[in-house]
């Protein structure tokens, strides 16, 4: 499991009493398995995506990205058509994040590592760098970006 979070990756919700919300980012895979392939996730990432106190987002460039893969029969899920998908991520309880001026700096900062190079990646990594939110991944490489600060949940 990723380091301790940040204290500012915690939100506080309203009401008698105060209840601590733990917010991550998921990246485009680990996305797809939980439309498809939920085997596939770990029993602790399974866990945190259907805690409801947990706040889970997708970055808009996940969207982008599994728009494309829908468009180009790389991916196969049991949707009809692409838009389908936002009816999807409202009901699994998921928050769209857009992609800011913030992200873009951080992403023009973020070094390229010789063995990734993948540009919706990186710019996933950069949102969650900036924002100080864990990203919960399958993905081998994004183990390379914790030197950069990347709080990294792998599945």
């Amino acid at each position: 499991m990723g380091k301790t979070p940040q204290w500012n990756s915690y939100n506080f919700r309203r009401g008698s009493s105060i209840t601590i919300v733990m917010r991550y980012y998921i990246d485009t895979n680990v996305f797809i398995y939980s439309l498809r392939d939920r085997y596939c996730l770990k029993k602790n990432v399974l866990q945190l995506l259907e805690d409801y106190e947990n706040q889970i987002y997708i970055s808009s460039e996940s969207i982008k990205e599994f728009i494309h893969l829908f468009q180009q029969n790389r991916i196969i899920v049991n949707i009809k058509k692409v838009d389908d998908i936002f009816e999807h991520i409202d009901n699994l309880g998921y928050t769209i994040k857009y992609v800011k001026k913030e992200h873009l700096k951080t992403l023009s900062n973020l070094p390229i590592e010789k063995t990734h190079n993948d540009p919706s990646d990186r710019l996933i990594i950069a949102q969650a760098i900036t924002e100080k939110i864990p990203v919960i991944s399958s993905d081998t490489a994004f183990p390379l970006y914790r030197k950069h600060g990347l709080d990294l949940i792998e599945n």
